[in-house]
């Protein structure tokens, strides 16, 4: 099964409407996760090894792991990820997460949000610019 093709998205507020607006355009089905679960949403509590096998694609879309609060981490079902999980997080700093590093440990590919970052930037300085000139920003990792 690709991770392509179902997604989990953590987090309802607006940065996880984007997510789920992109996931639309990428034709990829997600489902949110709340920790007060509206209908159709799932619960953190509903997280289990069935919900990351059909929806191996996670995204953080939650303020968990920003510092200062490097410590903290999304409330999902970890021992259960594997090289079948993608797991994507929105936070940016610091570069590494507590939910990237729970993941990659089992295995899981992990992607973090500099590129969204510099894309957010990116996008602007056009709508601030006229779409004329585009920034000079370094794409360094």
């Amino acid at each position: 099964k690709s991770w392509h093709s179902k997604a989990l998205i953590l987090g309802t507020g607006g940065a996880s409407k984007a997510v789920a607006f992109v996931m639309e355009e990428l034709g990829i089905e997600y489902r949110f996760v709340s920790r007060n679960p509206s209908k159709g949403q799932l619960g953190y509590d509903e997280l289990n090894d069935k919900a990351v096998e059909i929806f191996p694609f996670i995204i953080n879309c939650t303020p968990l792991g920003m510092a200062p609060h490097i410590g903290t981490a999304p409330d999902i079902p970890y021992a259960h990820l594997g090289s079948q999980n993608l797991l994507y997080d929105l936070v940016y700093n610091p570069e590494r997460t507590l939910f990237l590093e729970k993941g990659r440990e089992k295995g899981a590919l992990t992607i973090n949000g500099h590129h969204m970052l510099i894309g957010q930037a990116e996008a602007s300085w056009r709508i601030w610019n006229g779409g004329s000139a585009e920034p000079s920003i370094s794409h360094h990792s």
